[in-house]
């Protein structure tokens, strides 16, 4: 569907709307989401009709999928706030506010009238809602857009007073915000300053109602606004009276309140404030008379609680106790009548006014109510209030002595008077006694006699029995969980389980969680784990909020070792109770159990945040540790050493809280031992301030001797501290004999102490043994001794097994040596040194298994003694040259892919051992197998700075040819010179390696020479061969060049390619260079399709030969791309048959992906991007790979662009052009010139295309400041400049000087086909054909000339479709179908071409297009079934065929195209057919 069919169906759904068919608009609304989804129109009139057609709901969707397209936009947003408004649901209710204020900021700059009304209803419905805030603001913009249009003063005047009157019930809710005040007061403020005249009545209703607002609020501003009104209108008494009322309630009786108190008599002679404002004046300087005499005539006036209190407390300072009495009488009966009415939570903080409390507490005596007088006495703390209370029940006492629960509620008070009263036997015992003896069927005056036995009298068997008996008679919660508290304090556990289980029996279920926690408490302490898990479960069933009961839950199911259970229950607590520290370290404590150490340590730091709690110090410290040590079993040793480092300050820290705790100095002793297993170099660790100085070694036996000093009996602290000095014994570091036999003994001391206390521990003798096996030692005798008393003690002892065994090798019997290893093995098949065992006397005896055990070793786990021999053997085997073909080497190096794994192994060991130049020899060379040349060259060069600081002048040379080798690999050809010439330089190889160096150098001569002298060297006529053939190619580049064109050299090179190809059948490396040199001939030829069937046929002749499937991968996209997918499946097999040649294999894959288009759009798995990840990841030193990943990332987003969603993949371009520019400074300089210049214009295109053309500009800037020479990026700079230029001078012709610019910028790359491409593209969209025409011609040549095979028909195609486009255009002559059919006939010519034929076929329609010829070739590209054939070129066939037989209504072809679209899915010919139906009738 076009864009006006689109429109046309958006016309029929509006038309609809009108004619109140609203199911046909529905339709037609739909018809246009199928095909545009986002199109707002169609959403707000399907939302239009839901809501006509009684839907709501849909309506709703159909609005706001509307306004999340076009949010700006009016129409959504009233067609929502019409909906919400006739429609009565609380949901739309509660949304309309919401749509209101969104039309209020549309409207706001485009139709004041409307806006003024949405903000009328808006501000009706805050009001209704009492969301005064919100009302306040949305005023405030209403005034704010009246003052924008300069309206009069007066309809200010009138809006502020309209502000203050909605805003006057906000003064009197109970909760209220400063911001709301504030807009309030600002409120009245405006209307004051525009209120004319002044002073005049308006001004004055105003001015009393701005202060009654204050004095509602208690804002500070109150007192200077009832000056300003008295100052305006001195014979208005009410700023007087507001003034006065707040001197009083403030009790502040200063100067200028007793002037107010005085002015407002003047004004009203018989105001009851001003006389009770006088009267407290004159109670406060002690004038009581005067105090009386006003108080007295203020409460004629004015009856209130505090005039009164004020008047009898003024009358008690006169000792007249009988008026003092009259009037507290007097107060309290005011307040009477309000406590009967029930009307005393309406005064304000009623419950914080101790007076009011009082009287109300009387108030309730008086009528009997005792209980409510008690719970009002037992709300305050004031000893007035207690004193008043107490006076009341004595009076009630007195009245009736025979009622005990009078005599209770004294004894209560008295108890809860405080302690003094408690001690008091006279007050609190004395009448709960009293109590108990007249109602002894009261059990409440049992449970305080309980409490007072058990607190203060401290006879817990008496109150044991009162709070039985209080249980007995109440069954009430307190009497019997403190019963039950007293039994098993006593140890009466029969007593109390009685008592429980008299309690559950009658519970029901959700109840009595007191019994069911005490119980499940019990059965927890007795170790009955699984009744008190039932019991504790019952009492969270009556009480699920209660943290405690999940706290002991826990408990219970971590003593039932249920740890997922009680890691669940623990949880639950610290949700209930954050504060609780010891449900998070329970939870920790669990998780280190689990080994889940990582989520542990986070727990215990959490507790650690808050506060230094030992135990949580402890446990953080055991699992950084386990963390290390299982870091260290993988050789991450820089991670190991961080958290040991962490461990070893949170230890010190827990023992600096507790320094007398022995786990805590055992387990800093581990944490600084476990550091000894790192290389010295890396063992560097920060410790605390007052270990500094101090050698770990020391730290370590000073922990394990300050554990041994508080618990000296420990055999494991002994043995802890014998493998201390024994660690010290075996350090790298030189030390002196007598130091070492010293350390030895000392060892064996103490491992003999622990053996002492522990004979049965088969590691205390197994460590005992190793100790003597020591060179400083060597007691073997007692070694043997040892291992077997440790197999005696444990039988399942693997490790002692293996030591035996070592023992034994050591002392060459190999037959019992062998015997313990192989019982160690079936011991325990997992153990890594006797497998090390095993293949070290298959070593000795020369077994061909050796290679097999050592590889064994590696794949078990990492141990460096199994490392080093397995890649000692890899390495053997590999530079043994004469075993390539044998069985043993086919598995052993390929099919265990032993290079990889030997690399990946020696790189931990190197990493752990950093002084072994041999292991770093050894890396080196497996390094440079894999391809990876950085990391070969850095190996080598850490060998030979190990090897020249010793006397081995041998390896020395060997590591220094290594090296240079590595250098010349990496094209620091210099340094490769230096390096050789540092060598003996008699071997050949040497020679050899140094006259390269010194060909890639360009010094000639002094290659020639080498070259010479390595021809003395040479032992066989190969090896001369060799030579003879290098000196001849340096001979020859130091002959004139004009001598050797004259030469026929593509004859030359056939013929000895055709000589070579009679030696017959070949193998190995010959396959793959004459194959490559076959290829390399025909692409010279210009043969390009011949280049992948060579490579192809080569592949299924050799389709186990990894390196030509890895070829063919690589030829493909360059020569024949139309195989792209093919390529792209070769290099994937070339991958999976070779780690070594899969790395580059890997990268010629993802390119054939790229050359085919593939994306994660298509296949989420396969895909350009997924591959070129994958080599980036195997080799992340290639600058290639990190090149590929820019394209592919590229690709992602322009197909991202193409599908209308949004890219993922911004944002990279600089990030990766750093790092190929960081991982291109190894390669040679040329080449990376080359690719940081491919990878800028890749960066530059991918902005200019995301439409970021600032930031392409400011890159190009940015790398021309440290190039400035640099013709790629001129060029690319000339490219965005261009583009900025023609989108900010759209339908402008660029000026003449502009082209000639962007002329003399691609003349400064001239090789650079893309720049030409680009500029025939500017000059087309300029208008000037022929000099586009021109360029495409020059791109052409230059293809041509660098033989270029996708680039001759790229710029064919491009040229034939310049040429296609005037044809198309119907302009007259024959130039242009003449360039057509050229440049069409050149492509076929260079090999099958889809796109070519489609623009013959489009020449010949628009030439004759009801010829039968016009059919024909249409008909070969629509019904020809071919894989290769693209879409686009079908889809584009098939519309011109259709247009063609439309012409000559040829109906039954017609029918025939149809069904075949049908067939093949093509639903927009069968839409276009209708149109052309349509059209045509």
């Amino acid at each position: 569907m076009s864009n006006k069919e689109v429109k046309a169906a958006l016309k029929s759904a509006r038309d609809a709307i009108k004619n109140k068919e609203f199911k046909e608009a529905l339709k037609h609304c739909k018809a246009v989401l199928k095909l545009e989804k986002n199109n707002y129109n169609a959403w707000v009139f399907i939302g239009l009709a839901a809501s006509e057609l009684e839907q709501p709901d849909q309506s709703q969707s159909a609005y706001k999928k509307a306004v999340e397209l076009e949010p700006d936009q009016l129409l959504a947003w009233q067609g929502l706030a019409n909906l919400y408004e006739k429609t009565d649901q609380w949901d739309f209710k509660v949304e309309l506010p919401n749509v209101y204020q969104k039309l209020v900021d549309l409207y706001a700059s485009s139709d004041k009238n409307k806006c003024y009304e949405v903000i009328k209803k808006l501000s009706d419905i805050y009001h209704s809602d009492k969301e005064y805030l919100k009302l306040a603001k949305v005023w405030l913009q209403l005034i704010q857009l009246k003052e924008e249009e300069a309206v009069d003063k007066k309809e200010l005047l009138q809006l502020w007073r309209q502000m203050t009157q909605h805003l006057s019930d906000y003064v009197n809710e109970e909760e209220q915000d400063n911001e709301t005040q504030q807009h309030l007061i600002t409120a009245f403020e405006k209307s004051m300053v525009l209120m004319d005249p002044v002073p005049g009545e308006e001004h004055k209703n105003i001015s009393t109602d701005y202060i009654k607002c204050l004095s509602k609020v208690c804002t500070p501003s109150l007192l200077s606004a009832c000056e300003t009104m008295l100052s305006l209108y001195p014979n208005k008494s009410y700023p007087l009276e507001v003034l006065c009322s707040h001197y009083l309630k403030t009790g502040k009786i200063l100067e200028d309140a007793v002037s107010c108190f005085s002015r407002l008599l003047d004004l009203t002679p018989n105001s009851g404030l001003g006389y009770l404002g006088l009267g407290t004046n004159a109670l406060q300087e002690g004038r009581y008379k005067d105090a009386v005499k006003d108080l007295a005539q203020g409460l004629k006036s004015m009856s209130c609680s505090t005039g009164w209190y004020k008047l009898a407390e003024a009358q008690f300072k006169m000792h007249r106790y009988s008026d003092s009495a009259t009037s507290c009488s007097q107060g309290m009966l005011l307040y009477i009548a309000i406590v009967t009415k029930m009307t005393f939570t309406t005064i304000p903080d009623a419950e914080k006014d101790p007076v009011l409390l009082a009287l109300k507490g009387r108030a309730y005596l008086n009528k009997g109510q005792i209980d409510q007088a008690l719970k009002i006495q037992f709300s305050t703390f004031n000893f007035t209030l207690f004193a008043l209370s107490l006076y009341s029940f004595l009076q009630a006492a007195s009245q009736n002595p025979q009622c005990g629960e009078y005599y209770f509620f004294l004894g209560k008070l008295y108890w809860d008077m405080g302690e003094e009263t408690r001690k008091d036997r006279s007050k609190a015992q004395t009448h709960l006694l009293k109590a108990a003896k007249l109602d002894p069927h009261l059990g409440c005056i049992f449970r305080y006699l309980g409490h007072y036995y058990q607190e203060v009298a401290k006879d817990h068997c008496r109150a044991r029995g009162c709070y039985k008996k209080a249980f007995e008679l109440d069954d009430d919660e307190e009497s019997g969980a403190a019963s039950v508290d007293l039994c098993m304090k006593q140890g009466d556990m029969d007593t109390a389980l009685e008592i429980l289980q008299s309690v559950i029996v009658k519970a029901t279920p959700g109840s009595a969680k007191w019994a069911w926690m005490r119980r499940g408490l019990y059965y927890l302490k007795v170790g009955e784990h699984q009744q008190a898990i039932a019991d504790l479960q019952a009492a969270l069933r009556a009480d699920p909020e209660d943290w405690v009961c999940w706290e002991c839950l826990g408990e219970a199911y971590l003593n039932r070792r249920s740890f997922t259970a009680a890691l669940k229950a623990f949880d639950k607590a610290h949700q209930l109770q954050p504060s609780s520290i010891y449900s998070v370290y329970q939870a920790a404590a669990i998780k280190q159990i689990l080994g889940k150490f990582k989520e542990a340590v986070a727990e215990y730091l959490q507790i650690t945040a808050q506060q230094d709690y030992v135990p949580a110090l402890k446990g953080l410290g055991e699992c950084q540790l386990s963390l290390a040590k299982s870091l260290m079993e993988d050789c991450r040793d820089g991670g190991a050493i961080d958290l040991i480092q962490q461990a070893i300050q949170n230890l010190f820290r827990a023992v600096e809280l507790r320094p007398d705790l022995s786990c805590l100095w055992k387990l800093l002793g581990d944490a600084c031992t476990a550091i000894s297993a790192v290389s010295p170099n890396r063992a560097q660790v920060l410790v605390p301030a007052p270990l500094a100085g101090l050698d770990l070694h020391v730290v370590v036996y000073r922990c394990y001797a300050r554990a041994l000093k508080l618990m000296s009996e420990v055999p494991s602290l002994w043995y802890d501290l014998g493998l201390n000095y024994y660690r010290q014994a075996c350090l790298p570091y030189p030390t002196e004999g007598d130091q070492n036999s010293l350390l030895l003994e000392k060892a064996e001391q103490c491992l003999k102490k622990a053996i002492m206390m522990d004979s049965a521990n088969h590691i205390y003798w197994n460590a005992l043994g190793v100790i003597s096996m020591n060179k400083g030692l060597e007691n073997f005798a007692l070694a043997q001794h040892c291992f077997i008393k440790s197999i005696q003690a444990e039988s399942n002892n693997v490790v002692a097994w293996t030591n035996l065994g070592a023992l034994y090798l050591k002392k060459d019997n190999i037959e019992l040596a062998h015997e313990a290893f192989k019982i160690a093995q079936s011991l325990e098949p997992l153990y890594v040194n006797c497998w090390i065992g095993q293949a070290l006397i298959a070593e000795r005896v020369g077994s061909y298994d050796t290679m097999d055990l050592f590889r064994h070793t590696t794949e078990l786990s990492t141990h460096m003694e199994g490392v080093k021999g397995y890649a000692y053997w890899v390495c053997s085997t590999l530079l043994d040259k004469s075993n390539r073909d044998s069985e043993l080497y086919r598995y052993n190096i390929v099919q265990m892919n032993a290079i990889s794994a030997a690399q990946v192994a020696l790189s931990k060991y190197t990493e752990r051992i950093q002084s072994d130049s041999y292991a770093f020899i050894m890396l080196g060379y497996l390094n440079e197998h894999l391809q990876l040349k950085r990391q070969a060259l850095q190996a080598y060069q850490r060998s030979v700075e190990l090897l020249q600081t010793k006397s081995s002048t041998e390896e020395l040379a060997f590591a220094l040819s290594s090296y240079g080798r590595a250098l010349c690999t990496s094209g620091q050809w210099e340094e490769a010179v230096h390096v050789y010439k540092s060598t003996p330089l008699q071997d050949l190889s040497d020679l050899a390696g140094l006259a390269l160096a010194y060909c890639r150098e360009g010094l000639i001569p002094d290659s020639v020479n080498a070259y010479e002298r390595a021809l003395a060297v040479a032992s066989s006529e190969k090896e001369k061969a060799y030579i003879l053939t290098a000196l001849a190619l340096l001979q020859h580049r130091q002959v004139d060049s004009d001598v050797w064109k004259t030469t026929d050299s593509n004859f030359t090179s056939t013929a000895a390619l055709t000589e070579l190809l009679k030696q017959g059948s070949a193998s190995g490396s010959v396959v793959e260079q004459r194959c490559l040199l076959t290829c390399t001939l025909l692409a010279l030829q210009g043969n390009y399709s011949a280049v992948q069937r060579e490579a192809s046929r080569a592949v299924h002749s050799n389709p186990g030969n990894p390196s030509l499937w890895a070829l063919l991968s690589r030829v493909v996209p360059q020569y024949y791309p139309k195989k792209a997918n093919g390529g792209a499946m070769a290099g994937h097999v070339a991958c999976l048959s070779s780690m070594t040649q899969g790395k580059r294999a890997l990268l010629y894959s993802g390119v054939n992906q790229l050359a085919s288009g593939r994306h994660s759009g298509e296949d989420r798995h396969w895909n350009a991007l997924k591959t070129m990840q994958r080599a980036v990841l195997l080799c992340p030193d290639d600058p290639a790979a990190w090149a590929g990943l820019m394209a592919a990332c590229h690709t992602e987003n322009t197909s991202c662009y193409l599908s209308g969603s949004a890219p993922c993949r911004q944002g990279l371009e600089q990030i990766l052009m750093s790092v190929v520019s960081e991982k291109g400074a190894f390669m040679e300089r040329p080449l990376a010139q080359s690719l940081e210049g491919w990878v800028l214009q890749q960066a530059v295109t991918g902005l200019m295309m995301g439409g970021q053309l600032e930031q392409a500009e400011a890159l190009c800037t940015q790398v021309l400041n440290v190039s400035p020479e640099h013709p790629t990026v001129m060029l690319s700079l000339r490219q965005v400049q261009c583009q900025r230029l023609l989108l900010s001078n759209s339908g402008t012709s660029l000026p003449d000087s502009v082209l000639e610019q962007l002329n003399n910028a691609v003349m400064m790359n001239p090789t650079n086909l893309g720049a030409w491409h680009w500029l025939a593209e500017v000059y087309r969209s300029q208008g000037l054909l022929v000099q586009a025409v021109m360029a495409y011609r020059q791109s052409l040549q230059l293809a041509s000339q660098l033989s270029l095979h996708s680039s001759q028909v790229a710029s064919l195609l491009r040229l034939a479709l310049l040429a296609l486009v005037p044809c198309m255009a119907g302009l007259p002559g024959n130039d242009w179908k003449d360039l057509v059919a050229e440049a069409t006939t050149e492509v076929l010519k260079l090999g099958s071409s889809p796109v070519a034929l489609l623009f013959q076929a489009l020449l010949q329609y628009v030439t004759k297009m009801a010829a039968r010829e016009t059919r024909r070739l249409l008909e070969r590209l629509v019904y020809v079934s071919s894989q290769d054939l693209p879409v686009t070129v079908v889809q584009v066939a098939s519309w011109y065929l259709l247009r063609h037989l439309h012409g000559k209504n040829d109906q039954e072809l017609i029918n025939a195209l149809l069904q075949h679209a049908k067939m093949n899915g093509d639903q927009r010919l069968l839409e276009f057919n209708s149109l052309l139906a349509s059209s045509s009738s």
